[in-house]
């Protein structure tokens, strides 16, 4: 039996190098491995990108004889099957390892326990559990893939101090300062996508694409997504306009039976249009008023996404939050008020599971997200619970919330809104001259 105390602080160093492929190795998780000979790390290891040797074998061969008799800690179970690569375990099992500690079971279904018994098998020591809340945290989105066949999706928006998107004339550049926005370009450029409804694609003609930063050359930029079931947006604007040089992906749905002729022939000259200059639409059903979210959110996982990151509007917020669908917030929220009754705030609450305003006269679904702050966790990352994106900008450290979960001062979250969620791991980071609050708002 191995010493709790000895094999976390191995397991750390494994997950920090496993850190070290956050936006390189997805589809895949993120795993790092250390080989322990005589109580000393000879070798490390890391899935550095996708279709690269796993993080066993990468420290391995840089252990060389070293292997024999030594220990091996994984922050993933090893794999026993044929993939991209050989197998990981056959690989341990010709090395010479001994003992094999892993933080995790990997949920993949090929391996899931597979690759443990197979070291078991052969005679190896092998433990697993050390540090797993934290290599589960790590690879949240591979885990929840896994699960639910869907990407993590992280929903992110800048605010004033009394909580406004925009103007009331709708103009919103910038209520964030430079170190801000340089932050979400850090998150973009390790996300699959970016989502935006046709609001905001209309009104603001984003790019969305990762700027301030340098993307990562083995992942390029995001997908640009835009959820429009009338399909109002232009082909001669932004982000469509580009779509040959960076991916769009346009959402929309059917025209409802009894359509006028010249409606359906305006709607099938925007499409023809849009597909002319390189943007891909698929139809998904309706739902209530507007687009089946949850249909959106499979075909994205079944394009192999990891990762989204939706960017608003309010209507595409309200949805995510009355859906249980958003798992990660990022709110910056800029020093400036605007005392404006008419500006924006950053939700409207939905009809149904819907990405449109309800029609008038109709009574909305009640709203179910309240930051509600818990316990006291740190992760020192821009994604709550994955790797640390590096890079220079100007904070101060994040700072866990003391409250005990479910606290607001007294009242129950019931008490303030039915149905609220939780925000849970929360920090609050000063980024600049904003305040940046993260957390996570479900299981992953």
């Amino acid at each position: 039996m191995g010493d709790p105390g000895r094999d976390e602080r191995y397991m750390r160093r494994a997950l920090a190098r496993a850190v070290e492929g956050l936006g390189r190795v997805e589809p895949n998780p993120m795993v790092g491995a250390v080989v322990v000979q005589d109580d000393r790390i000879v070798a490390e290891g890391r899935h550095a990108r996708f279709g690269d040797p796993h993080a066993e074998v990468a420290a391995l061969r840089q252990a060389e004889t070293l292997a024999r008799g030594a220990e091996l800690f994984v922050s993933l179970e090893p794999c026993s099957h044929h993939g991209k690569t050989p197998p990981c375990t056959e690989a341990i099992l010709a090395a010479g390892i001994r003992r094999v500690v892993a933080a995790v079971t990997d949920p993949f279904p090929e391996v899931s326990g597979r690759g443990l018994a197979r070291l078991r098998e052969a005679g190896l020591e092998v433990a697993v559990g050390v540090l797993e809340e934290e290599a589960r945290r790590l690879n949240a989105a591979f885990f929840k893939r896994q699960a639910t066949g869907l990407p993590l999706i992280i929903a992110k928006w800048a605010m004033t101090l009394d909580g406004r998107l925009a103007t009331a004339a709708g103009e919103s550049r910038w209520i964030s300062c430079e170190e801000s926005r340089r932050r979400v370009h850090e998150v973009r450029r390790i996300v699959d996508a970016v989502i935006v409804g046709a609001g905001t694609a209309v009104k603001d003609t984003p790019s969305l694409t990762v700027r301030h930063v340098e993307p990562i050359p083995e992942r390029g930029q995001p997908m640009r997504v835009v959820l429009d079931d009338r399909l109002v947006m232009e082909a001669s604007k932004e982000p469509a306009a580009s779509a040959r040089q960076t991916p769009v992906l346009i959402f929309t749905t059917c025209l409802p039976v009894g359509t006028a002729p010249d409606a359906v022939e305006a709607n099938r000259r925007q499409a023809e249009a849009l597909r002319e200059v390189g943007c891909e639409i698929v139809t998904v059903a309706k739902s209530g008023e507007g687009l089946a979210l949850d249909e959106v959110l499979a075909d994205l996982g079944r394009r192999g996404m990891s990762r989204v990151l939706v960017e608003g509007g309010a209507r595409v917020f309200g949805s995510l939050f009355a859906a249980r669908l958003a798992d990660r917030i990022m709110v910056f929220i800029s020093p400036r008020i605007l005392g404006d009754a008419d500006a924006p705030g950053p939700i409207v609450r939905p009809a149904a599971n819907t990405l449109t305003s309800p029609p008038p006269g109709a009574t909305a679904a009640p709203y179910a997200a309240v930051p509600s702050p818990p316990a006291a966790i740190v992760f020192p990352s821009p994604l709550v619970g994955e790797g640390r994106v590096r890079g220079n900008r100007s904070t101060t450290p994040a700072t866990p919330c003391g409250c005990a979960p479910g606290a607001t001062g007294g009242l129950s979250a019931s008490a303030f809104l039915p149905d609220a969620l939780d925000l849970q791991d929360m920090t609050v980071e000063q980024v600049g001259c904003d305040v940046l609050i993260q957390g996570r708002l479900g299981e992953f």
